[in-house]
């Protein structure tokens, strides 16, 4: 339930101008508003479960995507289902001047790529059927001169090769791999809520410079609800940050009953010191390390 100073499950995440949203909970456009973020270069909608908590401010976003003036398609990804979902929470956002693509994951492991980003939807373990998102930005390695003369890369193509990864020239087809060195560290985020904790989020969630899991309850007492409910401990959620060595962790989806969820904080801290609570508008910027 949202609380007076915080609103319900939803992620942006922003890259080469573009956006993809995580879950449209509740007040998803307020909040964005609220936070100074741009609904309009969204293109991507990754949806984890129907649950009313992550979808129910998806008509509302629609209509206002629509009253924008936006155009283009908008894809939508989610568990098996989604289509039926989005069509009955259409109702209320009828004749939008946009497509909806509907992507429903149906396999235990699906690869999306949207405009270099590799989108990796998993499974994990909730009362009913849940995802979870890694998403990756792959970084190409450096422009190598001495491999483009040895592959005999006309010099003209050189740049196009690297802004478009392949080109044609006098007959000949050439790709990036032909002038460019070892692939160099990318970035990677991982987002899995309304879950316990499970092997495919440790697989998933490997190396991720940050790693946003959810911590519904916060004190060691609180187990059983958490087993019963398929949620997770704070303590369990930095464990899974150490066995995926992830650099950072971020908790989130915090239970109604812990108005202040940074109390609990030093618990998770025992298990991984690089952890921090979530809270509305926070934010960081991600970049490439430097070589």
């Amino acid at each position: 339930m949202p609380l007076k100073n915080r609103w319900l499950s939803s992620c942006l995440l922003s890259y080469n101008g573009h956006s993809i949203l995580i879950d449209c909970g509740e007040g998803t456009q307020i909040a964005l508003k609220w936070a100074e973020q741009k609904a309009k270069p969204i293109d991507i909608i990754c949806i984890t479960h129907f649950h009313a908590d992550h979808i129910s401010g998806l008509p509302g976003f629609l209509l206002t995507l629509g009253n924008d003036g936006r155009t283009e398609p908008l894809t939508i990804i989610g568990p098996v289902g989604l289509q039926r979902h989005v069509k009955a929470l259409c109702v209320i956002a009828p004749n939008l001047p946009f497509e909806i693509r509907c992507i429903e994951v149906s396999g235990e492991e699906e690869n999306i790529t949207a405009e270099a980003v590799v989108i990796r939807p998993f499974r994990v373990h909730h009362a009913v059927p849940c995802l979870g998102y890694s998403f990756t930005l792959p970084r190409s390695g450096k422009f190598d001169r001495e491999k483009a003369v040895l592959n005999q890369v006309p010099m003209k193509v050189w740049s196009q090769l690297q802004h478009e990864g392949q080109a044609d020239f006098e007959g000949k087809h050439y790709t990036a791999d032909m002038v460019l060195g070892t692939s160099r560290r990318g970035l990677k985020v991982t987002y899995t809520t309304d879950t316990r904790p499970t092997e495919n989020i440790i697989h998933f969630a490997k190396d991720s410079d940050l790693f946003i899991c959810e911590g519904m309850f916060g004190e060691e007492d609180k187990r059983d609800r958490a087993l019963e409910t398929c949620h997770m401990l704070y303590t369990e959620a930095a464990q899974l940050a150490v066995q995926a060595n992830v650099r950072r962790l971020w908790l989130t989806h915090f239970s109604p009953s812990m108005p202040e969820p940074e109390l609990s904080l030093p618990q998770a801290a025992a298990f991984f010191p690089s952890v921090e609570c979530g809270f509305d508008g926070k934010s960081i910027d991600l970049v490439f390390e430097e070589e």
